[in-house]
């Protein structure tokens, strides 16, 4: 049987934490930046968790053996 591949976007735009979280980067932050407040663009910078909901899928996509 031959390997599991890992979904390479997934790869590209989550990172796993050494604790096991998957982070991820905020949306809303690559056009129509004139409308939006200078607070939200700063928040925007940021990175983040997914939520639980999230967290086996996306694992399921990064490391597929697991």
């Amino acid at each position: 049987m031959p390997k599991m591949k890992s979904n390479r976007g997934a790869v590209k735009r989550f990172r796993i934490t050494a604790s096991g979280l998957i982070k991820r980067n905020k949306a809303n932050k690559s056009h129509i930046l004139t409308k939006k407040s200078t607070k939200r663009k700063r928040n925007l910078r940021q990175s983040t968790m997914i939520s639980d909901g999230d967290y086996k899928r996306m694992k399921k996509m990064i490391i597929p053996s697991l």
